[in-house]
């Protein structure tokens, strides 16, 4: 393929920082809202389809759904930057996606049958026998526009708008949806693969976790922490397990196994997860098919001692502790019952209550119908 075309995979995705949203209506910047998906690079070539994810690995034969409409809907030749996301009512299903990177084809079709991916196009990076890269972020949006203008669905455009009081009120709006954010671009800035040269703007909260246990530190058993595993009680007071937090400095990493040390004791006689600890690779999988949606009445329990086929190398080992220690942390986005991201611990909370540490702290954003974000191609 990459005969076929100016250039082929791999390709370096470009990227973005973290940073506040500038406020320009000069028409300096352009501003998308933020995908939480798969980031994907298309490449076609006639009939073929090349798939590449963030990090240069192939992604087709997780998404087969794709491979039609892609062929159908875009230009003989051209290479596009966009996500792969699944919409499960009003809300993206980020662990949809995450259930996909299942080694069985056949396990793969009956998850595509059952919940179909789509491809949202936010930039063009080559068409024809042209590389479209060295050009302004603002003219390769103007040629995506064109060679989209009668896309269907599951293929579709990204909005885009150049007003960043526009951009505020995506930022607000359409986290209910499960976006993640805001994406802002200079308007001259051409495809720089492999550099941090957009700017991310995401959400920023903070909650307080009872602290049910940690993993020891790679390299450092038994004498330096890696990780705490938070968790939050629901309404019928079970605990869950929400994420974890790990960006400790060297030095507080021994002083918190030290202070953990103690907690440990007895602590998994009646530990709500006591039993997960035990889990072994074989039950992990089927265990992430029943936990990956909430039930009717409560939150599904996330198992923190289960392997998934992300962490399959990963020792995934915890220890727990007597639960009463609370902890603030920094969040940015709830995916379902837990935080998409990993957290930032801020600090100690000894005047919490662990029976205070519950969902209903947490603010809840109102879905916004993914319907009005998923429209045919326009310009703003």
């Amino acid at each position: 393929m990459t005969g076929k075309l100016p250039f082929g995979p791999p390709l370096p995705v470009m990227l973005a920082k973290p940073g506040a949203l500038p406020d320009a209506a000069d028409g300096s910047y352009l501003y998308e809202p933020k995908w939480d998906g798969f980031r994907a690079l298309v490449f076609k070539m006639g009939d073929q389809i090349y798939l590449q994810s963030r990090d240069e690995k192939p992604l087709a034969r997780y998404f087969p759904e794709l491979d039609a409409p892609l062929r159908a809907n875009l230009p003989e030749r051209c290479v596009l930057d966009g996500e792969i996301v699944i919409a499960t009512g009003d809300q993206l299903d980020f662990e949809a996606l995450l259930l996909r990177i299942h080694p069985a084809e056949s396990r793969i079709k009956i998850l595509a049958a059952d919940k179909p991916a789509s491809f949202v196009a936010w930039d063009l990076l080559a068409e024809g026998d042209e590389d479209l890269r060295p050009l302004p972020q603002a003219m390769r949006r103007a040629r995506l526009e064109r060679v989209l203008a009668a896309a269907q669905p599951p293929i579709y455009l990204t909005p885009m708008t150049h007003d960043p009081a526009i951009a505020h009120d995506w930022f607000q709006r359409f986290e209910g949806a499960g976006l993640d954010g805001v994406i802002a671009k200079p308007a001259a800035l051409p495809y720089t693969p492999g550099k941090r040269v957009m700017t991310k703007i995401k959400h920023v909260r903070t909650a307080e976790c009872v602290v049910g246990g940690f993993r020891w530190y790679k390299g450092g058993k038994g004498t330096l922490v890696g990780s705490l595993l938070l968790g939050l009680y629901d309404d019928a007071g079970r605990l869950h397990h929400v994420g974890v937090t790990s960006a400790f400095k060297q030095a507080d990493r021994a002083a918190l196994a030290e202070r953990l040390a103690p907690l440990r004791i007895d602590a998994a006689d009646d530990h709500p997860w006591k039993d997960w600890a035990a889990w072994t690779d074989s039950v992990a999988p089927a265990a992430e098919a029943t936990t990956s949606a909430a039930s009717t009445d409560a939150p599904a329990q996330r198992k923190p001692g289960a392997k998934s086929r992300w962490t399959q190398k990963k020792d995934m080992s915890w220890i727990p502790i007597k639960l009463g220690l609370v902890c603030e942390v920094g969040y940015d986005h709830l995916q379902g019952t837990r935080f998409r991201h990993a957290t930032h611990f801020k600090r100690w909370r000894p005047d919490k209550p662990a029976a205070d540490c519950r969902y209903d702290q947490l603010d809840v954003t109102p879905a916004f119908e993914l319907a009005s974000i998923f429209q045919p191609p326009r310009s703003p």
